[in-house]
């Protein structure tokens, strides 16, 4: 099973400097207490787990292919005691087939770059969204690698792979159909596009 191209798993120190109150940043994007979400790609938590404390008691499902990064999120969560999130190991190219029904919220946070066939990959979105529910998108901005820079080394994907709000936008609409769409600046090296039925 091939993975989604990425920059590898950055520690919680690394996310820290980048997103220093992750739960802030997640209901500027309009989640919500009693929103089921299902975040793609989750890591060991940075965002599932604060999600989770919004959301609850709704759940959030933490999907990733890595069992150790999902392990980590599970003992995270144990330590933390978040019992509302769910780690799942799958592929997102078949994520409704994952979740045991359609979600409020699909979180999908510095990755969309990676994902070789968007098309597919939003189709895929909308299956496992509910009928109003909205798709939140967090992107690297399009700057040169060498200017997004975290305790003074670049960061982030190559400058190459890096998609503007405006591209973003095009692949999602090209794929899918949204009522609203909603950007959110991130500073200092991201935006946020909310996409919503």
């Amino acid at each position: 099973m091939d993975r989604f191209r990425n920059t590898g798993q950055p520690d919680w120190d690394w996310w820290g400097r980048l997103w220093p109150t992750p739960g802030e940043t997640l209901r500027r994007l309009g989640v919500a207490a009693g929103d089921s979400l299902v975040e793609i790609g989750s890591g060991n938590g940075y965002f599932a787990l604060p999600a989770a404390r919004i959301t609850d008691p709704a759940p959030v499902y933490a999907l990733d292919l890595d069992e150790t990064l999902l392990a980590e999120l599970e003992t995270i969560a144990d330590q933390q005691r978040i019992e509302n999130v769910v780690p799942v190991r799958g592929d997102a190219r078949s994520l409704a087939s994952h979740l045991p029904e359609p979600m409020d919220v699909c979180l999908l946070a510095n990755a969309f770059h990676g994902i070789e066939d968007p098309t597919a990959f939003v189709e895929q979105v909308c299956t496992a969204l509910e009928t109003a529910g909205s798709f939140v998108v967090i992107n690297w901005l399009p700057l040169p690698r060498t200017e997004t820079t975290v305790a003074g080394d670049p960061r982030g994907p190559p400058t190459e792979l890096r998609l503007s709000p405006a591209e973003t936008r095009t692949l999602v609409d090209d794929a899918a159909d949204f009522d609203r769409t909603r950007r959110v600046d991130l500073p200092p090296y991201h935006y946020g596009l909310v996409f919503e039925r």
